[in-house]
């Protein structure tokens, strides 16, 4: 008879209904991530406007996933984007190779790079999951997919097991960014208008020496 096996069952139920809740009501409330957490990557800016990437395309050299496609162009008189010799033309993220590591900021001499602590990255196609240069420029503070009510602290959930926490009412850390409003080059300049999902298609897959 199954009648020990159930009542044991039900008894452990019992034990546990009453007790507080262990889980958030996510996303109205979320946990904040920890400073030195990984998420979605940041292209920055000088306070001029101008872009700090220089097309050198180290990023996409010492990514292990072959996650970054760059394509380096000459800066113009007319047509300025970055302090140097050449700029980024194209600027491609594909999030679903990508691996979180952070060898691409390490890489970028001209710290253009940044990884932010914004974790919701999701898509309803494999081309919406490639990101293109004007989504990685961001001059404003990333807008999240849902609206947040409530932040718990990153501890949550591991010291004190969940039972003890400082709710945090307040929206959202916008991530530090160059001056707002900012206008110049990038304004009228590489439109992004490219077959994302090809792109990385034409590369074929990283030969290994």
């Amino acid at each position: 008879m199954a009648i020990p096996e159930l009542a044991k069952g039900f008894r452990m139920v019992l034990r546990h209904v009453f007790r507080r809740k262990e889980t958030v009501a996510y996303p109205e409330v979320r946990r904040q991530p920890f400073p030195r957490f990984k998420g979605r990557h940041v292209l920055d800016r000088h306070p001029d406007g101008l872009e700090k990437c220089i097309g050198c395309e180290l990023c996409a050299g010492v990514c292990p996933a072959d996650a970054i496609y760059v394509v380096g162009a000459a800066n113009t008189p007319e047509h300025r984007f970055s302090p140097g010799e050449r700029y980024a033309q194209i600027y491609q993220i594909n999030y679903l190779r990508c691996i979180f590591c952070g060898l691409c900021v390490e890489a970028c001499p001209t710290e253009a790079l940044l990884m932010s602590t914004e974790y919701e990255i999701s898509g309803d196609s494999r081309a919406s999951l490639i990101y293109t240069k004007d989504q990685l420029i961001v001059d404003a503070p990333i807008r999240r997919h849902w609206p947040t009510r409530k932040e718990l602290p990153p501890d949550f959930n591991i010291t004190g097991g969940g039972l003890s926490f400082t709710e945090v009412e307040r929206p959202p850390v916008p991530i530090p960014l160059p001056t707002e409003g900012v206008s110049g080059p990038f304004e009228g300049g590489w439109s992004g208008e490219r077959d994302t999902a090809s792109a990385f298609s034409d590369r074929g897959p990283r030969r290994e020496d």
